[in-house]
């Protein structure tokens, strides 16, 4: 090797290992849960305060073309999903345009139905038509209603990855559930509803974000550390979070423990105490960009 070649190897390598000293996780961090906010630069604020490398933006109806706006200002930065109310006339027709124009996924959908009645069917139709992910709020008795029909859904529709998110999902985590649709404590009995769908069907993973995610993880540590190693290549790291900088300025959470707290920060020193350096990459970058297909 020439002089020339060998100092520019030497210095590729130092710019290599300078940008993974920077990354305040010690690898790249992909939050899969971000909703776009009302004005202003808090998109990138959260980012940045957080740690975060990249994020999902998953726009409510009247958000649509903020975050648009936001993914094609900031490619680098963020991706986006689409949504539509999914009980209106044309929501199918919605979804689809969001698609065409850019989006990677549907979701979050968050609407007073059954995750198995018609409405969401032809949402699970449209993503397994155009090969997207649709991640969805499981609130019983409030949003997506229906979670124990699940497993007979996952069957029907082999095709459609889903991805699983809120109080009733994370609160199965659990084969003993007493507040399906709250934030239980107390140690996890083995052999929950959430954990066996990871283990049995292939289309479907769980996002971790919001205070349900975190306090899925936080109630039972020596759960939660076997559960993460155990479904790793099933699981990806969301925020969910309020906050305005990634610092906690601003949070509004349920919970006491979260106040003026970033979420996104909570879940991932977390899950940095709980997993191996290869499982928190797995879980915080690998999956979700291998899933969306995106580059490092």
């Amino acid at each position: 090797m020439e002089r020339r070649e060998f100092i520019g190897s030497l210095l590729a390598a130092a710019a290599m290992r300078g940008r993974a000293e920077d990354l305040a996780w010690g690898t790249p961090v992909l939050d899969i849960h971000l909703h776009p906010r009302r004005d202003g630069a808090q998109e990138i604020d959260h980012l940045e305060g957080s740690g975060v490398t990249r994020a999902v933006l998953l726009p409510s109806v009247g958000a649509i073309d903020r975050t648009s706006s936001i993914a094609s200002k900031h490619p680098d930065r963020f991706v986006r999903f689409t949504n539509a109310d999914v009980r209106t006339p044309g929501s199918a027709d919605l979804i689809r345009a969001g698609l065409r124009g850019g989006a990677i996924g549907i979701g979050e959908l968050k609407y007073p139905v059954q995750v198995d009645g018609p409405e969401m069917r032809r949402v699970y139709d449209i993503a397994a038509e155009l090969g997207v992910p649709v991640l969805i709020h499981f609130e019983e008795g409030g949003f997506n209603s229906g979670i124990k029909r699940l497993p007979d859904l996952l069957k029907s529709y082999p095709k459609t990855t889903f991805i699983g998110h809120a109080q009733s999902w994370w609160s199965n985590i659990s084969a003993e559930v007493e507040n399906e649709a709250g934030y239980p404590t107390g140690r996890v009995k083995p052999g929950g509803l959430t954990d066996k769908l990871l283990g049995d069907y292939p289309n479907i993973y769980g996002d971790l974000s919001a205070n349900s995610g975190r306090n899925a993880l936080a109630r039972d540590e020596e759960f939660a550390a076997a559960f993460l190693a155990r479904r790793q290549r099933k699981l990806m790291f969301g925020s969910d979070c309020t906050c305005r900088d990634g610092k906690g300025a601003g949070q509004v959470s349920t919970s006491p423990a979260l106040k003026n707290k970033c979420i996104a920060r909570e879940t991932l020193a977390l899950l940095k105490r709980l997993t191996t350096p290869d499982v928190f990459k797995t879980i915080t970058w690998q999956n979700g960009a291998e899933l969306l297909r995106l580059s490092s």
